[in-house]
């Protein structure tokens, strides 16, 4: 399930998440790492990091910390437990990602010169974040089974 959601989750990174059409005429398909490198490009640094640390960074540490957690023999009951409460703290913060897309959207929409649909990326990058959320819980209910 983990090797899966690194798959979408790539993929969703790379591929068109957005496509906006400006006027009726021309359309822009925008990929979170194009739109990376238009913010990077653009000097606008503080919102390159607060989308890259956020939306590829925490997600990236996420999927790797519970696929050690899985794949890694040698942990003790204690260091799982507190591997797996890292992983916890950090999905929490990973959510931030989804108050910037949603404000993006919100302005794009607004503006009413342009509209914005939907595209393949983020359904795949969506399709990561549901499958390690349900990771997450599965290795939080054995984690728990460890404590009793």
């Amino acid at each position: 399930m983990l090797l899966a959601a690194m798959g979408f989750f790539v993929s969703g990174i790379f591929l068109p998440f957005t496509s906006v059409t400006k006027l009726w005429l021309f359309e822009n398909q925008i990929s979170v790492f194009r739109g990376l490198i238009i913010l990077w490009k653009g000097s606008e640094l503080f919102l390159f990091l607060i989308l890259f640390v956020f939306t590829v960074c925490f997600p990236f540490v996420k999927i790797n910390a519970l696929l050690a957690l899985w794949l890694y023999p040698g942990l003790t009951a204690e260091q799982a437990r507190t591997f797996f409460k890292f992983v916890s703290n950090l999905g929490k913060w990973s959510m931030l990602d989804v108050f910037v897309v949603a404000i993006l959207v919100l302005t794009v929409k607004s503006g009413g010169v342009a509209s914005i649909k939907v595209q393949g990326g983020f359904f795949l990058f969506f399709i990561s974040v549901m499958l390690t959320q349900f990771a997450s819980l599965w290795t939080g209910r054995i984690a728990s089974r460890l404590e009793k």
